[in-house]
């Protein structure tokens, strides 16, 4: 009996540099603790979901709301102990973004620093290119 051989050969690859992935959403220091606070006075709500909505005079518009599970084609953010579900239809749009909550004198809200953005109108409406 003779023993069959295999040949194989190693090639080394052309370096490739791997491209890091963006992450769907990610959340400053601020965001994550001003999520915590208002989760702390509502127990049944597991997170926040973010949507957008069509709406102003040249896009869309960002929404937040309590929810109490995750959907069925919601994407999950996992950051600090704090979960934010992104609804379906704002998973293109919100891709890299930044998610921040912001303090001043007159007023208080969540921001949302997004690179996909190419401007707003007068009535601080975002529309996407």
């Amino acid at each position: 009996m003779s023993a069959s051989l295999v040949r194989a050969t190693v090639r080394a690859v052309s370096k490739r540099k791997l491209q890091p992935t963006r992450a769907a959403l990610t959340l400053t220091p601020s965001a994550v603790n001003k999520i915590k606070q208002l989760l702390r006075d509502k127990p049944e709500h597991v997170g926040v979901k973010v949507g957008v909505r069509t709406r102003g005079c040249n896009g869309l518009s960002y929404t937040l709301e309590y929810t109490k599970t995750k959907g069925d084609s919601d994407e999950e953010v996992v950051q600090d102990g704090v979960r934010v579900f992104i609804e379906k239809k704002a998973q293109l749009t919100l891709l890299g973004t930044e998610m921040d909550y912001v303090e001043d004198k007159l007023s208080s809200e969540f921001v949302f620093n997004n690179p996909n953005i190419k401007g707003t109108c007068g009535c601080g409406e975002s529309f996407n290119i």
